[in-house]
């Protein structure tokens, strides 16, 4: 499914317009992680009355410096994974040091434990157009951010080189009411790194 649809962030908000008003919903609470992250801020510009709340995670602002290159970071991880036959996530996601590998184990760990329903596995193809749609956002026009007028959460590891942590900085320098985050040694998954912290994180902000 994932494999024809729109090509960019900007399309991808636009589905996402359609699927919540197909669901009948009013106002919705939105959390976009990576390039969910460029779909929320996209989908918030559009309909702004749509979104009570927002919640930004490991991802970044459009035109952010160092976001187009996202694939030539990733590849060599995805290849380094398949070369030492660990989930790519152990290298994509978490640092090299000794808490970052505990935490990319412990991780992996927790997503084997659900034993029905779970995600498919990479497809390629998916893959491909994913990265692509993230090097348009790297690429193009920054947004005006200011017009963000709600609450918004960002959070991210000091060390995301897939989506630059300075992008996080810059996403909260330009969003009025913003609260940042920002964990220590973890990479791109920061909130699975510190998932017992983030969680009643969020949990207290959208409850406020």
């Amino acid at each position: 499914m994932f494999a024809t649809s729109p090509l960019t962030a900007g399309e991808m908000a636009q589905d996402m317009i359609a699927v919540i008003s197909a669901l009948g919903h009013k106002t919705v609470d939105l959390l976009g992680f990576s390039l969910g992250g460029f779909v929320a801020q996209g989908l918030v510009l559009k309909q702004p009355d749509l979104v009570r709340k927002l919640i930004l995670t490991g991802t970044g602002p459009a035109g952010g410096e160092g976001i187009d290159r996202g694939g030539a970071v990733s590849w060599p991880l995805i290849i380094r994974g398949m070369l030492t036959f660990r989930e790519p996530k152990f290298y994509l996601f978490f640092t090299r040091t000794a808490n970052g590998k505990r935490a990319a184990k412990a991780f992996l760990a927790r997503l084997k434990e659900r034993a029905k329903d779970r995600d498919k596995g990479l497809n390629p193809r998916a893959f491909l157009r994913q990265l692509k749609a993230i090097q348009a956002w790297g690429r193009q026009m920054p947004q005006d951010l200011g017009r963000i007028r709600i609450p918004t959460l960002v959070a991210n590891g000091d060390n995301d080189t897939m989506m630059p942590t300075q992008g996080s900085h810059d996403m909260a320098r330009r969003i009025p009411l913003v609260d940042l985050v920002i964990y220590p040694d973890v990479g791109h998954g920061g909130i699975f790194q510190y998932h017992e912290t983030f969680v009643p994180k969020a949990l207290d902000f959208l409850a406020a």
